[in-house]
């Protein structure tokens, strides 16, 4: 299956991965997304972009298409890691770092250097305490630069996220069945 990337990729395909266990971010939502990051830090050029969850990595690839200096997408699943790799490739995005293991472990290690916007659109069976774990270890781990924008993505079913102390929850937007939860880090912490 392929989807369309829009922003500056020119309105490439990218292949998705097989089955109902990814549900890609829809174009009308991904647009949204950044048009609401875009209008908070005015433009994604040189940012530090981190995609959790990646799926078919299209979020990070729009985020690194529009700008973004770094763009790292974790993704659990080794076959999907290795689509993100080659949707990558296939837009001239070389260098792309993907990570291909669980996110929870992968967020209690130290980054390299923190982010500045960091994405989550965990698939919906992921209960809410280990979304909650997920956002804390942002935290707690030092993956955030102040200021930070953190964006989750969930079924409109769900609750809002459990914030932890570091990050105030900032707005949230509906689309059909999926909403946007947008919060801020600290911008005094560290």
């Amino acid at each position: 299956m392929t989807r369309i990337i829009g922003g500056a990729a020119g309105g490439r395909r990218l292949a998705t991965p097989r089955g109902a266990t990814t549900r890609p971010t829809s174009d009308r939502v991904r647009e949204a997304l950044f048009s609401a990051i875009e209008s908070w830090c005015g433009s994604l050029h040189g940012l530090r972009f981190l995609d959790l969850y990646a799926g078919s990595g299209a979020v990070g690839l729009e985020a690194w298409s529009r700008g973004a200096g770094v763009v790292t997408l974790v993704e659990h699943d080794r076959r999907t890691a290795a689509l993100i790799s080659e949707n990558a490739r296939s837009i001239g995005f070389a260098r792309a770092h993907v990570v291909s293991g669980p996110v929870a472990p992968t967020l209690r290690r130290p980054p390299s250097a923190p982010y500045d916007v960091v994405f989550l659109d965990p698939p919906y069976p992921l209960g809410d305490d280990a979304l909650a774990a997920d956002l804390a270890a942002l935290d707690r781990h030092s993956w955030l630069v102040p200021g930070a924008m953190v964006v989750v993505e969930r079924s409109s079913r769900s609750p809002e996220p459990t914030w932890p102390e570091g990050l105030a929850a900032s707005r949230s937007k509906r689309y059909g069945e999926t909403t946007l939860w947008y919060a801020v880090a600290d911008p005094e912490k560290r």
